[in-house]
């Protein structure tokens, strides 16, 4: 009973801080009206600084530096709030458009004209993100690794976290990437194939928590899942042996889709960008999509607020009950995800490391 309680509680406070940055922004337009897609957009977007909540008419958030090179070659660094500090957002001549072509892009005039300053390398809010994840991930690796360390292999299997995270390592090492890759080849890409997995399924745990250092759509971008297709294409092409090239350009098919035209290894060839593009846009798309419903459901029920109390009230419940169990399936999509990546970054890999077809004996 008392483990049921403390579970309600956590769920009613981590509701509240999900609703507080909204019910914040809805009290303080004037109209009452609510534009879904802003807020969507907005929470599921990069920026340069980390916003928490809206308290009084007064946002709470956290300033990251920005770090660019303008048009002219100068450099220039400083903290993001001097642009909400400088009149009319405009600091030294830069400022931040917040609709257009160039929205949440750093621009500076120039002939007249907007335009995006020639390179920004700043800390924004996925890339605080993200080296998060990755510090998360070598205290969790190397506190398990010092376990190891004076262990002995008759020694008792661990227990508790680091038993836990080993069963993660052995699943993932041997039901994908060694079933996959094959026996032969596994452990030159098992390094790799277990970081992606623990770093995507990571980055979406951390994304569904409302509070900071929690929310970040980092896996929900589509820069960060291209980045980690182009590893698994590199890792596919890299280092495919001579079958693996054989079967793109003169694959075991009739002549005659191969040449005079080829057909085939244009069709094989083309394949070659279409497996990691696949493995972007699903992770993008599905993670993207799961924190876009949540958003969505909670907007819902400001929106129902203003059909009327009776109203507003059933349906509001709805909407928290459907946002619970969206919050409950996330958790499962934040594995799976995780785990089809992998997988499918494993057979691609294990189809560049293929043997040799032996030929059938003809049949007596």
């Amino acid at each position: 009973m008392n483990c049921l309680r403390n579970n309600i509680a956590l769920i009613v406070v981590a509701l509240s801080m999900v609703l507080l940055p909204f019910s914040a922004r809805a009290a303080e337009e004037g109209d009452g009206k609510i534009d879904v897609q802003e807020i969507v957009m907005g929470h599921t977007g990069d920026s340069h600084e980390w916003h928490i909540t809206t308290w009084g008419g007064h946002h709470i958030s956290i300033p990251l530096p920005v770090i660019f090179i303008a048009n002219d070659g100068s450099w220039h660094c400083f903290s993001s709030s001097r642009f909400h500090e400088a009149e009319g957002g405009v600091y030294n001549g830069f400022f931040i458009p917040s609709e257009g072509e160039n929205s949440g892009k750093i621009c500076e005039t120039v002939n007249g004209q907007e335009a995006k300053v020639k390179l920004d390398i700043s800390l924004t809010k996925n890339v605080l993100q993200l080296w998060i994840i990755v510090v998360l991930i070598l205290l969790i690796f190397i506190g398990c690794a010092r376990w190891y360390r004076n262990k002995q292999p008759d020694s008792d299997a661990p227990k508790g976290f680091v038993g836990f995270i080993e069963m993660f390592v052995m699943m993932v090492n041997d039901d994908i990437i060694k079933a996959c890759i094959g026996e032969k080849h596994y452990r030159r890409y098992a390094p790799y194939l277990l970081t992606a997995f623990f770093f995507i399924f990571l980055s979406n745990l951390i994304g569904l928590v409302p509070i900071f250092p929690g929310g970040a759509n980092l896996t929900g971008n589509l820069a960060v899942t291209m980045v980690l297709a182009l590893f698994t294409f590199f890792a596919i092409n890299l280092f495919g042996n001579r079958e693996y090239w054989l079967d793109i350009f003169w694959p075991k098919v009739p002549v005659w889709l191969k040449c005079p035209v080829p057909m085939m290894p244009i069709i094989e060839l083309f394949g070659i960008f279409t497996k990691p593009f696949a493995l972007m846009v699903r992770l993008f798309a599905n993670i993207f999509a799961g924190h876009a419903i949540v958003l969505s459901l909670t907007c819902v029920i400001f929106i129902t607020c203003q059909l009327g109390a009776a109203i507003g009230a059933g349906l509001s419940t709805v909407s928290v009950i459907m946002m619970i169990f969206m919050d409950c399936l996330e958790l499962l999509v934040a594995f799976i995800q995780a785990y089809v990546f992998t997988m499918l970054s494993a057979v691609f890999i294990g189809l560049a490391h293929q043997e040799e077809h032996e030929e059938l004996p003809a049949a007596q």
